[in-house]
């Protein structure tokens, strides 16, 4: 498709998509509760929708009225055998938690996804849930999926340092531990974003968290409740970014989630100069509205302990520093190669291939600004971040085409992706 260019103003106000991450792990404790959940606001992107999926043949009933997602919960012990294997998609939120949710089930189950998802190691979850009794096993020696289990109804608790600051590794040994025999510590590398932990308590479950060191006991039963989700801040990011770099362009964007743990992003703002406001603050919800406004930006480095906290949004903020007066580092951030693509190379290719300068390195990327954009094919490798971050860059691009290829890939995460940038740029 053919991407907007030569935008010389953003303007309005958004209400993003739900926050994919707690959209996911909604559906999940719901499933794995007693009694209805009721979830409002929740993304009806593709991921979100294979998480459904699976449960529905999980033996978990689902239903969606437009307005709200209803869960039927039943419970650990109410997961039934799937009549066939279980469909990841595009997902590695949904194979990796969902291999914890099994890890504990008294039947066995194969678990795929599309080509993409085939390339991604599962090995960091499948290590540590055979310490806990599970036999799991993939393709080669990085467990790539399609993924097989036979689960253990006697899991054994486990004591275990992660070796990649990872949510969704954090995440399967979680609903692993919580099936186990006895009390599970698992430390993080770095803090990673905290959405299982908190939905624990919201569901009336126990969890104790000092630092990095996560203590979870097994056998607990939670009880279905009310969510509502707050809007992905990894999605308000592309928007965030465009108000920072289109010219003359102002853009509010309403009911963005703000968890302490998500939001590097605002922080990396923040340190560049950017024109960003912060209001209608909600500590409870832990939800804002933030405003950004066109910005001169300075460069900055981005390492350690806030990669975590930013870590998909970084294709977007690479794009964010080819725009700042001088070199932007990212380090520490090895974790991109593994997501939907090799992000780091991509990236940079593909910003490269626009103008931009930008050299790859084995653990982040060296982004010299300021540099202007022209027109490029870009194939989205079937990633959707990829495909967001171009349109944006597209906005920027005065001198010839922009066009995307495979741009379905953006439905993952943010089906009205297209038509909100249409309606700021009207």
């Amino acid at each position: 498709m053919k991407l907007q260019t030569n935008v010389q103003g953003l303007h309005g106000d958004l209400k993003v998509p739900g926050d994919k991450s707690i959209s996911h792990r909604s559906i999940m404790f719901g499933a794995l509760a007693e009694g209805e959940t009721r979830v409002h606001d929740i993304l009806r992107g593709e991921d979100v929708l294979s998480t459904m999926a699976a449960f529905r043949e999980l033996g978990v009933e689902i239903t969606d009225n437009g307005s709200e997602v209803i869960v039927k919960g039943v419970g650990f012990k109410g997961l039934t055998v799937p009549q066939k294997a279980l469909d990841m998609g595009n997902s590695g939120t949904s194979i990796r938690l969902i291999s914890g949710v099994l890890a504990g089930q008294p039947f066995s189950t194969d678990l795929f996804g599309d080509d993409s998802l085939s390339k991604r190691p599962m090995d960091r979850v499948t290590i540590p849930l055979r310490e806990m009794g599970v036999t799991i096993s993939g393709q080669t020696d990085r467990d790539l999926p399609p993924l097989h289990i036979t689960a253990s109804d006697q899991l054994t608790p486990i004591n275990y340092i992660l070796p990649v600051a990872s949510a969704q590794v954090k995440s399967a040994l979680i609903f692993a531990a919580l099936q186990a025999n006895g009390e599970s510590i698992i430390t993080e590398k770095e803090i990673t974003r905290n959405h299982t932990e908190d939905m624990i308590k919201q569901f009336g479950g126990e969890i104790d968290v000092d630092g990095k060191e996560i203590r979870v006991k097994g056998g607990q039963r939670f009880k279905g409740t009310s969510i509502t989700v707050p809007g992905d801040i990894s999605s308000a990011a592309f928007f965030l970014v465009a108000g920072l770099i289109v010219p003359n362009s102002s853009i509010t964007l309403k009911n963005v989630g703000i968890n302490e743990t998500r939001t590097g992003i605002i922080e990396v703002i923040q340190a560049m100069g950017g024109n960003l406001v912060m209001s209608d603050v909600d500590k409870v919800a832990k939800s804002a509205t933030l405003t950004v406004k066109t910005s001169e930006l300075n460069p900055t480095e981005i390492s350690g302990s806030l990669i975590p906290r930013l870590i998909d949004e970084l294709p977007i903020i690479a794009l964010l520093a080819t725009q700042t007066s001088g070199t932007t580092i990212i380090r520490d951030a090895e974790e991109l190669k593994v997501k939907e693509t090799d992000r780091i190379q991509v990236v940079a290719d593909m910003l490269n291939d626009m103008g931009a300068d930008i050299t790859p390195t084995d653990d982040g990327m060296i982004i010299k600004g300021k540099t202007p954009l022209h027109g490029a094919t870009i194939n989205t490798q079937g990633d959707h971040r990829i495909g967001m971050t171009a349109a944006i860059a597209s906005l920027l691009v005065s001198d010839g085409e922009v066009i995307l290829e495979r741009a379905e890939a953006i439905d993952t995460s943010y089906p009205t992706f297209f038509k909100d940038l249409a309606k700021l740029s009207q």
